[in-house]
């Protein structure tokens, strides 16, 4: 009679870190890690001792001191006596603002040049190529001073708005547009708390509406599921979004401060400065080319059929294109336009050749000939991009995996 047993084990040896397929993987990972843990160690050791000959040493106090200089925007209050940090964190500000309103418009322009190149006429499909190749031959850091230059040129002076005899006037006596920047109303808080905190409560009272508008679309999708009748959403969707914050800002006593010519500049409301919107506008047209190809591209990924029976359906063709194609396109649009938000990150720090005051301009420029602490604002440089770029990778990655095709 044959009897079936298990095999005996085998006894662990230390040849089978290498020899054995089940360990072998994980001790060249150990290596690897070993060996980087030793670079790193010597890099540093050698940064230490080099430092020290040369009377150096690694020190952050530096942005306890005053900054001594004069920013031109802040979105916080700043001025020459405050510290380094303070002045870094102004810097901080300024590049997510521009960062943050070039990928808005970026994204406009490149999805609707997207969208265009594939036009049926002829002279649209064309235009829209010019501008892709145009715009994205051509460095940014050009189409930046271009931008600016003309903006100077062109645009008038504050005191060409003064007197009987102006050349200029205000639009609508609200928004003037001159060589220095656009003046426009800014909001203010008469019953408020007092500085930031009635924007956070803005802010609040918004994410909650946005949060019982996705509550009440998975009501309505679920009702839909389960009877086939969805429910009408849009008035309860809009009156959830604007009647908290209307109520909010009426507490708070929401009034206009209109900007006025007094003596020989605009004084009150809003000031969005020639070198922003030089910078703001330059990478909006110059990575919105890129962003068009990758539209056009996704687009074309679609499959014809599906374009063809949204169109058996009866539907138009503007709304085969954002109902049919546009939702399927994306699971291919985003994953290469993260690295262009990337992009517009990083080219923020050509603001210096404007004058606009990014964190390049502050930290990584007059903070460090300044304080002559170099491989410091360095440091916090390339961590400050570090952290940011990690971040936008991290929230568009999240919406790249809502997006992408669920599989049963």
């Amino acid at each position: 009679m044959t009897t079936f047993t298990d095999p005996p084990t085998e006894s662990f040896r230390l040849s089978m870190l290498l020899n054995d397929t089940r360990y072998r993987s994980g001790t060249m990972q150990a290596i690897a890690a070993i060996l980087l843990a030793l670079a790193l160690f010597y890099l540093y050791s050698n940064l230490s001792t080099n430092l020290k000959a040369a009377g150096l040493n690694i020190s952050f106090a530096f942005l306890g001191s005053p900054a001594g200089y004069d920013i031109n925007q802040t979105l916080v209050d700043y001025n020459s006596q405050s510290s380094n940090l303070q002045a870094a964190i102004v810097g901080i500000l300024n590049t997510l603002l521009v960062a943050f309103l070039a990928c808005i418009t970026a994204t406009v322009f490149g999805v609707l040049a997207g969208v265009l190149r594939l036009s049926n006429n002829w002279l649209v499909r064309k235009l829209m190529a010019f501008y892709v190749e145009i715009f994205r031959n051509i460095p940014v850091l050009i189409w930046v001073i271009i931008i600016f230059t003309i903006m100077t040129a062109v645009l008038p002076g504050p005191r060409e708005f003064r007197g009987d005899n102006a050349t200029s006037s205000m639009v609508l006596d609200l928004f003037a547009f001159t060589n220095r920047g656009v003046y426009t109303p800014g909001p203010q808080f008469t019953n408020g708390f007092g500085g930031a905190i009635d924007w956070l409560l803005v802010i609040a009272v918004l994410l909650a509406s946005l949060f019982a508008t996705r509550a009440v679309t998975a009501s309505a999708n679920q009702k839909q599921a389960d009877t086939g009748v969805r429910p009408k959403t849009l008035w309860i969707n809009l009156a959830i979004w604007f009647v908290p914050v209307i109520v909010l800002l009426t507490i708070l006593g929401l009034t206009w401060d209109v900007p006025e010519l007094k003596g020989f500049n605009f004084k009150g409301g809003i000031k969005v400065g020639g070198p922003l919107i030089a910078l703001w506008f330059a990478l909006s047209i110059y990575t919105g080319a890129f962003i068009a190809e990758n539209v056009r591209a996704g687009i074309q990924a679609v499959s014809k059929g599906q374009t063809e029976a949204a169109s058996a359906l009866g539907l138009r063709s503007n709304r085969v294109m954002s109902l049919v194609v546009l939702p399927q396109a994306l699971r291919v649009i985003i994953p290469p336009l993260i690295s262009q938000y990337l992009n517009i990150t990083k080219n923020s720090s050509l603001a210096i050749a404007v004058g606009y005051a990014d964190i390049t301009a502050t930290l990584g420029g007059i903070t460090l000939n300044q304080t002559g602490r170099a491989i410091e604002c360095i440091l916090l440089l390339m961590l400050f991009y570090l952290v940011i770029s990690l971040v936008i990778s991290a929230v568009m990655n999240v919406y790249n995996n809502a997006m992408k095709l669920k599989e049963r």
